[in-house]
């Protein structure tokens, strides 16, 4: 059976997603977007959207799910194979310099493995824009300055960029694409490996307030 395509409905709900995606409201955001792709099935663009929703709620299966049905119908092929590439079993060279070069700098292995996620996360995440990597040390640069900036570790943006033997320029400016596509910021839920989240201790003091200023209007 044939299956109905609504078009107009469809972008609606695209730009619904985009808005929530935008605003970090995941789940409103995967509705709206799972609205779009029944509207319109084949459109890759709104399977993609999909998978970034899903990958930055930190759902990676359904968002591996997402990106499987997005290969089946996407036509550009440069795209495809660098989604394709996601699901080998095999290390990128992002990732081999990652493994190679973070424990050099004293990165336990935890935070070695939330940079690899963010790697993972950021090629879901930049959707069809294009994606270069003719220098793959670069970017694992970038990538393990944003995990120890999230995670306070005490290593400056010199000392990574010499460890990954580049210009501390160069990866400054990979750095920042990385915080602006991620949306990073200190301690993020995401990527933090510590026992106890300071981030946690602001939601708890916001709450607080919250709760004073509530009792302090009441009659």
């Amino acid at each position: 059976m044939a299956v109905k395509v609504n078009k107009r409905l469809a972008k609606a709900k695209n730009d619904d997603g985009l808005e929530f995606y935008e605003g970090w409201a995941m789940d409103k955001a995967i509705d709206a977007f799972q609205a779009a792709v029944a509207a319109s099935p084949d459109n890759p663009e709104y399977i993609l959207n999909l998978a970034r929703a899903y990958a930055r709620s930190g759902d990676f299966g359904e968002s591996m799910n997402a990106l499987g049905e997005y290969l089946r119908i996407e036509t550009e092929s440069d795209i495809a194979a660098r989604y394709e590439w996601l699901f080998s079993t095999a290390m990128d060279p992002v990732e081999d310099s990652l493994v190679k070069v973070m424990p050099k700098l004293g990165v336990p292995i935890p935070q070695i493995g939330k940079a690899i996620q963010m790697w993972l996360e950021y090629r879901i995440t930049i959707g069809r824009r294009p994606l270069r990597v003719p220098k793959p040390e670069l970017w694992a640069a970038a990538i393990a300055y944003a995990i120890i900036k999230v995670n306070f570790v005490d290593k400056k943006l010199d000392q990574v960029a010499k460890a990954f033997r580049l210009k501390s320029d160069a990866v400054k400016k990979k750095y920042d694409q990385v915080v602006e596509t991620l949306d990073l910021m200190p301690a993020d839920y995401r990527y933090y490996t510590g026992d106890v989240n300071p981030l946690d201790k602001l939601v708890e003091a916001a709450q607080l307030l919250e709760d004073m200023d509530r009792k302090f209007q009441e009659d």
